[in-house]
């Protein structure tokens, strides 16, 4: 709420505005505040470009995601199930080796934790395993 106060040099308001309506700032909801604060800690995203993206400043961000690594905020369920991309290494075996290889492993690294599995692991369970990595790193 606006407030104008008119005043004479006697200090005593003569007229007094109210003006009613938005105060001009943008209300988040508690999810929408996760989400952002959980799309900055994404490798790579400069949290400076996202405030800009989002209309919002680099203070609320980084508040924001204090609180969410603290557990004051909460991503939503739907928000929280969806997958997240990590970087892919592929490394070749040496063009000279006439020996059949054996099926791949697959190496995940989660903060400090490294799962490895082979290729032909199920990708439910491969899932919760990477979900319980995720959860416990710090």
């Amino acid at each position: 709420m606006d407030a104008h106060l008119d005043a004479s040099s006697g200090g005593l308001a003569t007229r007094l505005d109210v003006l009613m309506g938005p105060s001009g700032r943008l209300q988040r909801s508690e999810p929408e505040r996760a989400r952002i604060a959980a799309e900055s800690l994404m490798p790579g995203v400069r949290v400076v470009d996202l405030a800009r993206k989002h209309g919002t400043t680099r203070w609320q961000i980084y508040n924001w995601r204090k609180k969410l690594q603290s557990g004051e905020l909460a991503l939503p369920e739907s928000v929280a199930a969806l997958p997240v991309f990590a970087e892919l290494l592929v490394e070749m075996a040496p063009a000279e080796a006439s020996v059949p290889l054996a099926p791949a492993e697959i190496e995940i690294v989660v903060g400090d934790v490294v799962i490895r599995s082979g290729v032909r692991t199920d990708e439910q369970h491969l899932t919760l395993v990477i979900r319980a990595a995720r959860a416990s790193a710090p």
